[in-house]
């Protein structure tokens, strides 16, 4: 049977984009990745996950699918579905499509937009933004028209709302868009942060309207907001445009914000107790630890995670700079417990912690895998599929889902690969 494609028609919005984000995802479980940095919102794993630490093509591969276009948005799992992103440069449309978890057969495809594609840094896409789900919805935004759209799907591909929020059109540094939709409470948030007016917004995730919707700094940055209970409240935190911020997320109303980092940073925000730490990015480099209750600057260090969200864990924080070097760092103040360097090259994913060992896809499609563990860097394995690896991994019900590409000849191709034992 062929995928059903719909393409459905883009409402109009006057005002600007809204960001709305939802914590409550009413038919996920904890054996699904619902959304960007998964179940706990900051890249860990549900507890109980054994995933293999070993693979290749001919080893722990229980299936792979091609997939259409190009992204770098990571899968979305939900019950029995895989979500993407993707864009197909040539025609100029992005969409999302759906997997079935068990096999990996293509389920349906939805395109969302044609025409009206951006000029964008060469790594990154026009379907950079994970995926979200409820478990009733897909959210799921766009850059295109030099404007930033929002859209809902049913689990089945069809359209449920769709809104174009606001303008995102950056001048000085064409790099494209990257903030992925977050859920809080019945609400979905949205981050743009450019030169021409930034801004972050909440929709209600039925029906798209506007819950609430703040301006930013008049700066380009590309960091996903997430929501963590810190400080004794609730926090919406985001990082990058030369500040540190946290955001009352049911109104927007800002809580602090600390000069730190740099203009533009990619990793979403992490926590250990009432700590937080972000990193960035250009033009500058520097990850900082602050105060979740005031904003104050604990520590800071020269190092840069730009593109990569970091890992804070049991009191230490493991982070892998642009250039492939891995450190942990102790939370409470900065101390240095090791670094090692990662050999491959550069790095854009994320880390991903499950079982005690840390995932770690570079550019070239090496995955390492290390122990979270402060007293050493201890290598458990080195692994290889594809020649490229943009999107980080997910890993859930015991399986880790990849999307990596391979190029050969002049042709590229996405795999979406599910690994497991067998």
């Amino acid at each position: 049977m062929m995928p059903r494609i719909v393409l459905f028609a883009v409402r109009q919005a006057t005002y600007p984009l809204v960001l709305s984000l939802v914590i409550v995802v009413s038919g996920a479980h904890a054996a699904d990745w619902a959304t960007w940095r998964g179940p706990n919102l900051n890249g860990i794993a549900a507890a109980g996950q054994t995933p293999p630490t070993a693979w290749s093509e001919s080893k722990n591969v229980l299936w792979k699918a091609p997939v259409p276009g190009r992204g770098h948005s990571s899968p979305t799992i939900v019950g029995d579905q895989i979500f993407l992103t993707t864009a197909d440069e040539q025609s100029q449309t992005q969409g999302v499509i759906a997997f079935d978890r068990t096999t990996g057969k293509q389920l349906w495809m939805t395109p969302i937009s044609q025409g009206g594609f951006p000029e964008t840094h060469r790594k990154n896409t026009h379907a950079t933004p994970t995926v979200a789900c409820d478990g009733e919805r897909l959210i799921a935004s766009f850059h295109h028209h030099s404007s930033i759209q929002v859209s809902a799907l049913s689990l089945d591909g069809k359209g449920l709302w769709q809104r174009t929020i606001g303008k995102y059109d950056p001048q000085q540094y064409k790099y494209g868009y990257a903030p992925s939709p977050m859920f809080y409470k019945s609400m979905v948030l949205i981050a743009a942060d450019y030169e021409g007016g930034g801004w972050l917004a909440a929709l209600e995730r039925k029906t798209g309207a506007t819950k609430w919707q703040i301006d930013r700094s008049n700066k380009l940055s590309f960091s996903s907001p997430v929501v963590a209970n810190v400080g004794g409240r609730d926090q919406l935190l985001i990082s990058g445009t030369e500040q540190v911020a946290s955001y009352d997320p049911n109104n927007g109303r800002q809580l602090w914000s600390t000069p730190a980092t740099t203009m533009a940073t990619c990793g979403t925000m992490v926590w250990d107790g009432d700590l937080v730490f972000a990193s960035g990015g250009y033009p500058k480099a520097e990850t900082v630890c602050l105060r979740a209750s005031s904003g104050q600057i604990v520590w800071r260090n020269d190092q840069k995670c730009y593109e990569q969200s970091m890992l804070a864990v049991d009191g230490h924080v493991y982070a892998v700079t642009d250039g492939g070097i891995a450190f942990c760092w102790r939370a409470s103040d900065g101390v240095e417990m090791w670094k090692s360097r990662l050999a491959g090259g550069a790095v854009s994913a994320s880390p991903i912690l499950a079982n005690g060992n840390i995932y770690l896809a570079n550019e070239a499609g090496t995955v390492y895998v290390f122990k979270a563990q402060p007293s050493r860097f201890e290598l458990v394995s080195r692994n290889q599929l594809g020649d490229e690896a943009f999107a980080t991994p997910t890993i859930c019900d015991g399986r880790i889902y990849m999307r990596v590409a391979s190029s050969s000849g002049g042709s590229r191709q996405e795999t979406l690969y599910c690994i497991g034992r067998k």
